[in-house]
């Protein structure tokens, strides 16, 4: 039988301390690499999206395509399925194809359409998180699942309590995200725990053309730069 040692106070003091050079270095290098890119929107959305889920991949690609066409560089989590077509599209329109990957115990690998020059990879969740916030224009948020989900309201929270610039953030999809939608509408907002204007914060779209409209109407009053 092998027996597991249970590691000390100071040797977890110790390997947290080293660790910050870790972290500095995953901030340091998006910094870098991302500040380069110009202006980006983040196109989220689960991994394991199906082939057979043809509207919202091929929703995911135009979308894309569509935004290089007016100038922006697409960022993704780097992975399969809507971030796949997303990174796609982005190379089709021949834009800047960007992947944040994330090193996971299961279902994440890099898609092959992110520029050889633009893959980011993390063992962070929250750095790999501050390079998305920081550089989007817009978050366009397909159907995903809880990851999809953590940046949604990360985004949605840090603009609420204006620890950054309002930006759009679109949800696509109005049959998926409907009970979502419902819940927050007449759970959060009638029991008074958020604003009654904090739901203008979040964009409903149901086709490629009113997502792109959406971000260059808002950019149309307001220039390009980074959220915080």
């Amino acid at each position: 039988m092998k027996i597991h040692s249970r590691k000390t106070w100071s040797q977890i003091k110790s390997e947290d301390s080293w660790a910050l050079f870790k972290i500095m270095s995953e901030f340091v290098h998006g910094y870098e690499s991302l500040s380069r890119i110009g202006p980006c929107v983040s196109i989220f959305g689960s991994a394991r999206t199906a082939h057979t889920e043809t509207r919202y991949l091929q929703a995911a690609e135009d979308i894309a395509k569509g935004l290089t066409s007016k100038g922006y560089g697409v960022i993704t989590g780097g992975g399969p399925g809507i971030m796949e077509a997303a990174n796609k599209g982005a190379q089709k329109g021949g834009g800047p194809s960007v992947g944040l990957n994330i090193d996971l115990p299961f279902e994440q690998s890099c898609n092959p359409y992110i520029d050889a020059d633009k893959t980011l990879n993390f063992d962070y969740f929250f750095a790999r998180k501050v390079m998305f916030v920081k550089y989007s224009q817009a978050f366009v948020v397909m159907p995903g699942g809880f990851g999809t989900l953590d940046e949604l309201f990360e985004a949605i929270t840090l603009v609420q309590t204006k620890k950054i610039d309002r930006f759009p953030i679109i949800l696509f999809g109005k049959d998926f995200w409907a009970g979502l939608i419902d819940w927050i509408e007449n759970t959060l907002k009638s029991t008074g725990k958020i604003g009654p204007n904090d739901t203008d914060l979040i964009h409903l779209a149901d086709n490629t053309e009113d997502v792109i409209t959406i971000i260059e109407d808002f950019y149309g009053e307001k220039g390009y730069t980074t959220n915080f």
